[in-house]
C-alpha cells in the first residue's frame, strides 16, 4: 500500500481525525474539527469558558495546523494554553494536571509525514467514548459551529512545564525517589534511544536523565523530519539494533517511540527487535509484581501473552476491548485497573494519565531490568512464546469500506463453528491461535493479525481467514 495514496479519504473515528496534508487535511478542516470539538465541550461547561490543552507531535509543518486549532477554538470561546511540541500522552497529564476541561493533540501518531490528523481529549484526559466521538464528527460533518461574540472570545497562553510534569508524575506513580528511580539510579543502565525527531526528544531524554541511565540518542533532534518510517516496526528499527550492537554490551535495551510517543518498542541488549507485543507484557509484568493482581484491559489484537502473564497472579483478570486506546480507557475505567494497552507497544497507566505513554513503560521495562541480574534477552526468552504476524490490505485494492463489511459476514459464516467476538470486525479464537480481521480507525486499510505457536500456523490462519472472507 502506497504511504499516501492520492485518494486518502478524511480518517474519522473515535481516534479523531486524519488526513494528507494539503489534500484531505489543511488548516481550513483542522479550525472546523476543533471548533467543532470546541463548540461540544462549550455544552458541557456552563458559566464560563473552557480550558483546553494543545499540542503538536513536531512533525514538520505542524505548526501551521496547531496555529488553525488555537485560533479556531479561542473562536468559539475556549481559553487555550498552548503546551508546543508534546507527546500525547503530555497532553493527557497537562489536562489533568491544570484542571482543564479537555484538550486537543495535533497528531497523525505513526502515519508518515504525509499525514496529519487531530486528536481529541476529553476532562479526564482522555479518548472521548465512541458516542461523543461521533457527535463531535457530525458537528464537524454540518458545520455546527457556535462562534462566541467578540467579548467572549478565548484567550492562547503558553505554558511550558509540560514534560517535567510527565516525568515527575511517572517516578511518583512508580513509588518516589526511593522506589523504581533509585532502584533503576543503582543499576546504571545505559540506553539507546530513538525519538525519531519528533515530540519524544525532549520527555524522552529528561525520563532516562532522571532515572540515571547513560543515553545514546539518534534522531532526538526535534527537526520534526523523520529520520526513518516512524512506525516503530521490525523493519523501521535497524539503525536503533545496529546501535545498540555497536555499543559492545554496554547497552541495556534499545528503545524506539513513535513521533507522538504513545508507542514504545524494544530492542533487547544484542540488537534484537523483540517486538511491539512485549512492550505491554514487559509493562504489565512489573507493575503486577509492584502491584500485586488488579484488572487490566487490552484490545482483540493484542497477543494472549498478556493473559497468561496475569494467569501467574491469581486474581487478576484481562478484559478484552475493541481496539482503540478509547475502548481500552472504557474498560479500565470501571474496573479501576492499573495497567492497560494495545498490542502496538502501547501502555496505558491511569494514574500517570488515560493515554497510551511511552515514559511510564520505559520506566516500568527499566525497573523489571532493574529488578533482575539477568538481561533483557533472557527475560523475554522466558516468556510464553507466540508468533504474531500482522498484514494490511489496501481498501481501494478490495472494493473501499464498503467491501468490509461483507468480508465480515463471509468469515462469521465460514468459521460459525468456532468461538467467534464480532464487537470489532471478526476475531475467531482456535484451539492453538486466533485471527482477527477489521477495518483500520487511522489508515484506509483493512487488517489481518493472526497469532499461533509458530510463524508458519499464523500465516496459514492469515491465509484462512483471507479465502474465508474473500479478501
Amino acid at each position: 500500500m502506497s504511504s499516501a495514496p492520492a485518494d486518502a479519504p478524511l480518517m474519522l473515528s473515535v481516534s479523531g481525525a486524519r488526513g494528507i496534508v494539503g489534500k484531505t487535511m489543511t488548516p481550513v478542516v483542522a479550525a472546523t474539527f476543533a471548533a467543532a470539538f470546541g463548540s461540544h465541550i462549550r455544552t458541557l461547561v456552563a458559566g464560563r469558558r473552557p480550558r483546553l490543552v494543545v499540542a503538536r507531535d513536531g512533525r514538520f509543518g505542524g505548526e501551521a495546523l496547531a496555529r488553525a486549532v488555537q485560533g479556531a477554538l479561542a473562536s468559539v470561546g475556549c481559553d487555550v494554553v498552548d503546551i508546543g511540541v508534546a507527546m500525547t500522552p503530555t497532553v493527557g497529564l497537562m489536562i489533568r494536571a491544570l484542571g482543564a476541561d479537555g484538550g486537543m493533540a495535533v497528531t497523525a501518531s505513526h502515519n508518515p509525514i504525509e499525514w496529519n490528523g487531530l486528536k481529541c481529549l476529553d476532562g479526564d484526559g482522555l479518548a472521548p467514548p465512541k458516542p461523543i466521538a461521533e457527535a463531535i464528527i457530525a458537528r464537524f460533518k454540518a458545520a455546527d459551529i457556535a462562534f462566541a461574540q467578540p467579548l467572549e472570545i478565548g484567550s492562547i497562553t503558553t505554558d511550558a512545564s509540560s514534560a517535567q510534569r510527565h516525568v515527575d508524575r511517572v517516578i511518583e506513580v512508580l513509588g518516589g525517589e526511593g522506589g523504581a528511580a533509585a532502584r533503576i539510579r543503582a543499576k546504571k543502565l545505559h540506553v539507546v534511544l530513538d525519538s525519531v525527531n519528533a515530540s519524544g526528544c525532549a520527555g524522552g531524554r529528561m525520563m532516562l536523565d532522571a532515572l540515571g541511565c547513560g543515553v545514546t540518542h539518534i534522531y532526538g533532534e526535534m527537526t520534526g523530519i523523520f529520520g526513518h518510517t516512524p512506525e516503530p516496526t521490525a523493519e523501521n528499527l535497524g539503525e536503533l539494533a545496529a546501535k545498540v550492537r555497536a555499543e559492545g554490551g554496554r547497552a541495556a535495551c534499545g528503545f524506539a517511540q513513535d513521533p507522538d510517543a504513545d508507542r514504545l518498542a524494544i530492542v533487547d541488549e544484542n540488537g534484537r527487535y523483540i517486538g511491539e507485543e512485549y512492550t505491554l507484557v514487559l509493562a504489565a509484568q512489573r507493575m503486577l509484581e509492584l502491584r500485586g493482581p488488579f484488572a487490566l484491559a487490552a484490545n482483540l489484537s493484542t497477543s494472549r501473552m498478556i493473559d497468561d502473564i496475569a494467569a501467574k497472579f491469581p486474581g487478576a483478570v484481562v478484559h478484552r476491548t475493541a481496539v482503540g486506546e478509547a475502548n481500552v480507557v472504557g474498560a479500565l475505567k470501571p474496573a479501576k485497573g492499573l495497567l492497560g494497552g494495545e498490542g502496538n507497544g502501547g501502555v496505558i497507566v491511569p494514574e500517570v494519565c488515560w493515554v497510551r505513554d511511552s515514559l511510564s513503560a520505559m520506566a516500568l521495562v527499566l525497573d523489571l531490568l532493574a529488578s533482575r541480574d539477568e538481561p533483557l534477552s533472557k527475560i523475554v526468552d522466558a516468556l510464553p512464546r507466540y508468533s504474531i504476524v500482522k498484514t494490511k490490505l489496501d481498501l481501494a485494492a478490495i472494493g473501499g469500506l464498503a467491501a468490509v463489511a461483507p468480508a465480515l459476514a463471509r468469515m462469521k459464516q465460514a468459521f460459525a463453528g468456532e468461538r467467534i467476538n464480532d464487537s470489532d470486525g471478526v476475531r475467531v479464537d482456535f484451539a492453538d491461535g486466533w485471527v482477527h480481521l477489521r477495518a483500520s480507525n487511522t489508515e484506509p486499510i483493512a487488517r489481518i493479525i493472526a497469532e499461533a505457536p509458530t510463524a508458519a500456523r499464523a500465516q496459514e490462519l492469515i491465509a484462512m481467514c483471507a479465502k474465508a472472507a474473500g479478501l
